[in-house]
């Protein structure tokens, strides 16, 4: 008998101890930001700040999106002015979420075969070459004129009183340092980010004021347009758009291309003129009531959303979190969708068009969750045929049946050179305000080491390498003038009762989506506040092509966090992964949840890089 319950106890101790990673956690390094009026969160300190400024003198979450999406480029928080915008906005008015879409395109001559002559697998990763047109200046232009309040004089007052000079941070400051033998390449990137040349260190020091006099002047003329417009007596908007025509078709736009140009690039003042952004209808499914907005397909934004349709086949509360069993399944799920995200995925606006309405069908989601081994990884995870789920045939089969074959997908030792690659970093920008306005923006571009164009001060887009050169790999994603390249930029938002529910976007390339589904699901199937979601561990599948450098991938790899205990990383190292571990796996997510049972904002922030946040 006493054998019998010290087995007993024994067993319900071992059970306890199993579910105590399970469990939801209790603290959070950082605390959640609460905010009744407003609340402004993106990748710097200095940006919040930026946002808050601009929401103390009346400006609504659009204004404070913009400040901070300048604050933001200005201070090269892995993007700058040259690259590109994505952006998710609820108008309270409307009660509609509507879709920004200020990536650049690919320049005259850009084709497969100019980039096949010179050698290469890939369009570069640095360079003029790798630049697409630059699409985030329009893109804030765009938003502020047509859903802000305030001028572009006010919104840009802070950025240009940092380009005058602020103090510059260690995380910027010692990647200079770092890609100081690239920046070399590039005259007038030299010029502005090698503060010390000829020193031992030449990149400016961390807390050194570091100024941008061109990018400055840059800024002034765009204010100065808005100005000279309003005296003409043009409104706000006519007059924003005064200034978004300067850069795009006057002196700047002239200015930029000849620099461009100069140091090997191919983009043309036509190639600036003829861009424009696009105010879209966003992509939508619904998981169990939730009503989950992201970007169309240009953007990797839809992967989660079929995702969400796989899992919806699940029980994944019952399976318990992190456990080895929800890992696996999620793990699966994704891969699917991703293999779906690398074969179909393209620009909407160039044919072939792309089969969304099959890949977002329900029927088609629980197709592709058939495929799911409980048991075993599928290192072999394909795209799926969606046409018949939208009542057409597939004319890539015979693609189909050889994808992969071109592309390594040996079990190669994760390189430093790929993981950063594949986890590429950028920002997120998330505001909202009392009178209902919500922004998600995922902005990214021009990150050092930039090519800058001229006497601009805007470091170019590196954007072309999400290209590929071979339709084997995805009809849909072929370089061509004139088109934009499938990227990895991802903003994300739920309403919930018709209302908002959450905004939520994260930074770092090809894990974007897969750690923001765990991010909604911490939440809506754990129960978690925004602030544990942000910071609960999670797990990255290296499954995917990467959308970067040589676009490898690592069928099986699993990177767990360090605190995942000993039964988990067991169980699934037994269903075939190629386990490794990082002490962080959360982020960075920034994040916004919507608290109407008490009129309340909750922010959120992950516990590791430089993201922060301000309420009120």
């Amino acid at each position: 008998m006493k054998y019998a319950l010290f087995v007993c106890a024994l067993l319900c101790a071992f059970w306890l101890n199993a579910q105590t990673f399970n469990q939801l956690p209790v603290n959070t390094q950082k605390p959640p930001l609460h905010g009744r009026h407003w609340m402004a969160i993106t990748g710097k300190p200095l940006a919040a700040t930026a946002g808050a400024m601009i929401f103390t003198k009346g400006g609504n979450a659009v204004d404070a999106a913009c400040a901070m999406l300048a604050a933001t480029c200005t201070m090269w928080d892995v993007l700058s002015w040259g690259g590109e915008t994505q952006a998710l906005i609820y108008n309270p008015n409307t009660k509609k979420v509507v879709a920004i879409n200020a990536l650049g395109v690919a320049p005259t001559g850009a084709t497969a075969q100019f980039f096949k002559d010179k050698g290469m697998k890939y369009p570069p990763q640095y360079g003029p070459l790798a630049a697409v047109t630059p699409g985030t200046p329009g893109g804030l232009m765009v938003m502020l004129a047509e859903f802000g309040t305030m001028s572009l004089k006010d919104v840009l007052a802070p950025a240009m009183e940092m380009a005058q000079g602020y103090p510059i941070e260690a995380q910027t400051a010692n990647s200079i340092e770092r890609e100081k033998a690239r920046i070399k390449e590039w005259p007038y990137s030299k010029k502005v980010f090698l503060t010390h040349p000829g020193e031992k260190r030449e990149a400016p020091y961390p807390g050194e004021i570091f100024v941008q006099k061109d990018l400055y002047e840059t800024l002034r003329k765009l204010v100065e347009a808005e100005q000279q417009a309003l005296k003409k007596g043009k409104n706000r908007k006519q007059a924003i758009y005064a200034a978004y025509d300067r850069f795009y078709k006057g002196d700047i736009a002239i200015e930029f291309v000849r620099g461009c140009q100069e140091q090997g690039g191919l983009i043309t003042e036509q190639d600036l003129a003829n861009w424009k952004v696009k105010i879209e209808e966003p992509l939508m499914t619904t998981y169990k009531g939730i009503e989950v907005y992201k970007l169309q397909q240009w953007t990797q934004g839809p992967v989660m959303l079929q995702t969400l349709n796989i899992l919806e086949n699940f029980d994944l509360k019952n399976m318990g979190y992190n456990s080895a069993q929800y890992i696996h399944t999620l793990y699966q799920a994704m891969n699917l969708a991703f293999a779906d995200r690398d074969f179909y995925y393209g620009d909407p606006a160039f044919p072939p068009a792309e089969p969304m309405k099959g890949l977002l069908s329900k029927d088609y989601a629980r197709e592709r969750a058939k495929l799911i081994n409980p048991d075993y990884n599928n290192p072999n995870a394909g795209p799926g045929d969606p046409y018949p789920f939208q009542g057409e045939t597939n004319p890539y089969l015979h693609l189909l049946k050889s994808w992969g074959n071109n592309q390594s997908s040996a079990l190669t030792p994760l390189t430093e050179e790929y993981l950063r690659d594949f986890a590429a970093g950028t920002t997120s920008v998330e505001a909202a305000d009392k009178e209902g306005w919500v922004v998600s923006i995922t902005p990214s571009g021009g990150w050092v080491p930039a090519c800058i164009a001229g006497n601009t001060g805007i470091g170019m887009s590196q954007r072309m390498q999400s290209f590929v050169l071979d339709e084997k790999e995805n009809p849909f994603n072929v370089v061509e003038p004139g088109k934009r390249p499938r990227v990895t930029l991802t903003p994300g938002m739920a309403l919930k009762d018709g209302k908002p529910f959450l905004s939520f976007a994260k930074q770092a390339g090809d894990e974007q989506d897969q750690l923001l589904i765990q991010f909604f699901l911490n939440i809506v199937e754990f129960g978690m506040t925004v602030q544990e979601a942000c910071e609960a561990p999670s797990f990255i599948t290296n499954q995917m092509y990467s959308s970067f450098g040589n676009h490898e991938k690592q069928p099986g790899s699993l990177v767990l966090n360090t605190q995942m205990p000993a039964w988990v990383r067991k169980e699934l190292a037994q269903k075939g992964y190629r386990l490794s571990y990082r002490e962080r796996t959360s982020g960075p997510i920034n994040a916004i949840y919507f608290d109407w049972q008490h009129g309340s904002f909750w922010g959120g922030s992950s516990n590791h890089g430089e993201d922060y946040g301000i309420g009120w």
